[in-house]
């Protein structure tokens, strides 16, 4: 990985805003949602074999669910009409199923109508309000807001509100394959795919791509972001399409998905997080969602279907790891990784990132205090997982060049083959999880809070993870030279993997161990009330919440570290 930063703004890719595809798409915006409703009902009717028993199964299913939702988990940002809509389309199913003069065809051509009606209502719903005048506004509103905080933060005085001594790229490291990202933009079409720790990572990936210089992407936002004013607005202004998960049913699903595949076949860079939510646990996501990331493998597919063969018509992936020193939501979602209750789809949304009061108030103590950001950029790869040269081209892991479209075809040409496309996603995930963990970086707070836990850890062997977090805080008590030898045999591991390009560390990490450890302790949760890591009046290390060690730890849980101790 390149050890260079981006001190700079980069020149526009496309200067043109008017060239840009998502300016293309919102000017087309009725039609393309159109197109994606009749496109997601042909899916639907498709998967049912369009037979009106299970068509009728899945209106039921879908209507149950839906009238459950609006019921016991409304959001602010939901219609006015939902409890409207949804009584009507309960009342057409009853008429249909209650009308004895319809046969069997015209049973079903009823059923398709209520079919319609929703896959039409969805793809409105999901689809992007993008402005370019709103997104030019709010790219400078957020550079000019975020660089005045970051000077009021380390310049004194009333000079600090007009000085532009610091810049946002002293505070938020971009490294990695920025040059290839930038040049693939221009020939094909980006899928990136970022790991997902706080709410603020889709502003800081909207960010990211502007100063890149790339035109901004089209990406899937929780709807839940929208309840929140401020955020309603910026996740309009840079071209985010709605994700609801509270809706679990084929139709929404469907709809969902066919509005991805279409927007990348139409040419819009994409971005989506692969884990689906937010990582509870803190650590790197393992288990993606594959549902988003198969609409590339589909988009791909249909390229070359419709003879878009040469580079134009090529998908790449990209994967991202946004480092942090601390998540502002940290404790609830620990807490809720810990309650394992399962029970994602009916979680209330209830945590830091509440109001727009509390946001404003984390991004003045986050720029406040010396703690950095790092986005990594990954190097590209194709659908299938194959890493990408500068010209664009597949590699097999000789680096040999292959055709991605060979894997398409069947009996002399391109063909869909659900099964097969399953297990290309399958194999594609896969590849981004490793690829998260080749280009995670790593911070001196990530270090100190992985030794601090796996050193309770070992010094009370029999206790499950549980009983762990529950200990007595007056027992936890880690004598700071051993600590210091622990953290030192880590890092010395760390740096071993770097050398063979399997991880990332931090330039901070190349100062001596005690620095290091301070800068760590210093560093780790520090908007927290209860800190992760402290050391007592004797020196030594302790913690005042063993939960938010958990989280913090779980950063570098995949590398193994834990059997050096």
């Amino acid at each position: 990985m390149e050890e260079k930063y981006i001190k700079h703004r980069y020149d526009p890719i496309i200067p043109s805003k008017d060239e840009w595809p998502v300016v293309k798409l919102a000017r087309e915006r009725r039609e393309f949602v159109k197109k994606v409703a009749e496109l997601a009902e042909a899916r639907i009717l498709g998967l049912t074999g369009k037979n009106p028993d299970i068509l009728k199964e899945e209106l039921e299913t879908t209507l149950y669910r839906e009238k459950l939702r609006v019921k016991q988990n409304p959001w602010a940002v939901d219609p006015d009409d939902e409890h409207t809509f949804w009584n009507e389309v309960k009342n057409s199913l009853l008429q249909i199923n209650t009308d004895m003069a319809l046969d069997k065809a015209q049973r079903f051509q009823a059923y398709q109508g209520l079919l319609h009606q929703i896959t039409s209502r969805y793809a409105e719903e999901i689809a992007s309000n993008f402005k370019a005048s709103h997104y030019k506004f709010t790219r400078s509103m957020v550079t000019y807001g975020f660089a005045r905080l970051l000077n009021a933060a380390r310049v004194k005085g009333i000079k600090s509100i007009f000085s532009t001594q610091y810049t946002l790229q002293d505070k938020i490291q971009i490294t990695g394959q920025t040059d290839q990202i930038r040049d693939l933009a221009t020939k094909g079409t980006i899928v990136m795919v970022p790991t997902h720790f706080s709410n603020l990572d889709s502003v800081l990936i909207g960010w990211i791509i502007s100063v890149l210089g790339m035109p901004p992407f089209i990406y899937g936002a929780g709807l839940n972001l929208f309840n929140i004013s401020i955020f309603a607005y910026f996740m309009n202004a840079l071209g985010a399409y709605k994700v609801d998960r509270r809706k679990k049913n084929l139709m929404y699903l469907e709809t969902l998905k066919t509005y991805s595949k279409e927007a990348i076949q139409f040419g819009c860079h994409s971005l989506f997080f692969p884990g689906g939510t937010r990582s509870r646990s803190g650590m790197i996501e393992s288990r993606l969602k594959l549902g988003l990331l198969s609409t590339a493998i589909e988009a791909q597919r249909a390229n070359y279907q419709n003879g878009l063969n040469d580079i134009s018509g090529k998908v790449f992936i990209v994967p991202v790891t946004i480092n942090y020193h601390f998540v502002l939501e940290a404790p609830s979602l620990i807490q809720e990784y810990l309650s394992a209750t399962g029970q994602e789809r009916y979680y209330k949304e209830n945590d830091e990132f509440s109001t727009s009061y509390k946001i404003s108030k984390f991004l003045f103590k986050f720029f406040t205090k010396g703690s950095d950001i790092s986005v990594s950029v990954g190097r590209a790869m194709d659908v299938l997982g194959n890493y990408v040269d500068e010209n664009g081209d597949s590699l097999d892991k000789r680096g040999r060049r292959i055709d991605t479209r060979d894997y398409f075809i069947s009996e002399g040409k391109v063909t869909i083959d659900q099964q097969r496309e399953e297990e290309y996603t399958n194999m594609l995930g896969k590849r981004i999880v490793e690829e998260f963990h080749l280009i995670n970086r790593v911070f001196s707070s990530h270090l100190v809070a992985f030794v601090a836990f796996e050193l309770i850890k070992q010094k009370n062997n029999k206790l499950d993870i549980f009983d762990l977090i529950r200990l007595p805080e007056e027992d936890i008590s880690i004598p700071y030279s051993e600590f210091k030898d622990a953290c030192q045999m880590v890092l010395d591991k760390i740096f071993e993997l770097k050398a063979q390009g399997k991880i990332d560390a931090a330039p901070h990490l190349k100062r001596s161990m005690d620095e290091i450890i301070t800068h760590g302790i210093d560093n780790v949760g520090m908007y927290h009330a209860k800190r992760p890591i402290v050391r007592d009046k004797a020196g030594n290390i302790t913690t005042e919440d063993m939960s938010l060690l958990y989280f913090y730890h779980n950063r570098l849980h995949g590398y193994a570290f834990e059997k050096l101790f």
